[in-house]
């Protein structure tokens, strides 16, 4: 494992689209401007991005996802043998719940994601996903260039057997080994090109923290019981051949469309096989509302894993204070080891273009007080 990230002060990654390109992709889908003129505006705006993260003191620099629409939908439908569109749901009715959804407390009622679907034998696209980006923010950081990615288990979680063609894999035992098989190209493609920091980003896990959403699992025909340690397999078998130059983390997400959540639930149900299973550097875990729980899951937490700890909330502009985030630091540090904690948001600015419903001036306050509070809680960034 790495011992250098997560850093101190880390952040998830995707960052508010500015106007700018919000237009200039519009343009691009109305075909008034061209995809080399898209590229244009985003390689100039990813270089602003990458300034204000430099300047507020984050080592761990990020394009913002600034040439998706959203932090899976894009990465997702490279895949050879995967359709981005359509629902999988327990019944008809449900799957109509996508555009029903009503914000209650802060989190989302009724509320069906698309499912991606694999209607084929799964390849990884010759050229890989990630390459051009990758190497395009290389190119404009002194800091280290990081890449969000979304978690193999996304291609099952939200569908199950369902969501898989049973002509492509009759067999679910092969299309789990050729799902790890796709991120392990892409991750072996990452590192060729110098990548040493990896972010895999998951809301499955912690959906299984939601009992209602745990009942959807079953629904679906799916042992929630047994998905963490599925999954941990699944990410294990995708990572195992990565340099051990090369950090990689997983981020646990509630949601965060539009400043909103989507699911709630504490981690016990999936902190134990979570922690010790999953052979990784770091989980990014949200904690920012008391929809995440307390901290007694942490108490499984084995030793030199780091935790992120997602207490500075992303949904909202409004900055904490900081005698009160570290008092939850110290009440997080009587279940694990201060050393092994580490700071950031709870969860990137912007799942997809819309975004959360913040400013950008809230957004590079909200980085730069992650980074104060490293700098008083451990020394340092």
């Amino acid at each position: 494992m790495s011992d250098k990230m997560p850093f101190r002060a880390d952040q998830v990654g995707s960052l508010l689209r500015p106007a700018e390109l919000k237009d200039a992709r519009e343009k691009f889908r109305t075909k008034a401007i061209t995809k080399a003129q898209l590229k244009e505006v985003e390689d100039r705006l990813i270089r602003e991005a990458v300034k204000m993260q430099e300047s507020v003191g984050i080592h761990s620099v990020t394009d913002g996802d600034f040439r998706r629409q959203s932090w899976s939908g894009d990465f997702l439908g490279a895949i050879e043998g995967v359709s981005t569109g359509g629902n999988v749901s327990a019944s008809p009715d449900a799957q109509n719940e996508q555009q029903k959804s009503t914000p209650v407390g802060g989190v989302v009622q009724n509320w069906q994601p698309p499912t991606p679907k694999t209607t084929g034998k799964l390849k990884w696209p010759t050229g890989g996903i990630q390459r051009e980006s990758f190497n395009f923010l290389k190119s404009v950081t002194k800091e280290t260039p990081k890449v969000m990615i979304p978690s193999p288990s996304m291609l099952h979680f939200r569908g199950g057997r369902g969501g898989v063609d049973p002509k492509a894999y009759p067999d679910m035992n092969e299309f789990f080994a050729d799902l790890a098989k796709v991120w392990a190209a892409e991750i072996a493609d990452l590192a060729a090109q110098g990548c040493k920091y990896v972010q895999l980003d998951d809301t499955n896990l912690a959906y299984l923290c939601d009992p209602e959403l745990r009942d959807r699992v079953k629904a679906l025909g799916e042992d929630p019981a047994k998905l963490p340690s599925l999954y941990a397999k699944l990410i294990n078998d995708s990572i195992k051949d990565r340099p051990k130059d090369m950090a990689i983390s997983v981020h646990l997400c509630r949601g965060n469309s539009l400043s909103r959540g989507h699911a709630k639930g504490g981690y016990e149900p999936v902190a134990e096989a979570m922690f010790n299973e999953t052979k990784i550097d770091g989980f990014f875990l949200e904690y920012d509302d008391a929809r995440s729980g307390d901290f007694q899951p942490l108490r499984f937490v084995p030793k030199g894993l780091k935790i992120v700890l997602g207490i500075i909330t992303t949904k909202f502009g409004e900055l904490e204070k900081k005698d009160d985030l570290k008092r939850r630091i110290d009440e997080a540090s009587k279940y694990m080891p201060l050393d092994q904690m580490c700071i950031s948001g709870q969860c990137g600015f912007a799942s997809h273009t819309g975004g959360n419903i913040i400013t950008e001036d809230d957004q590079k306050r909200k980085l730069e007080l992650v980074v104060t509070m490293a700098q008083e809680v451990w020394g340092h960034a």
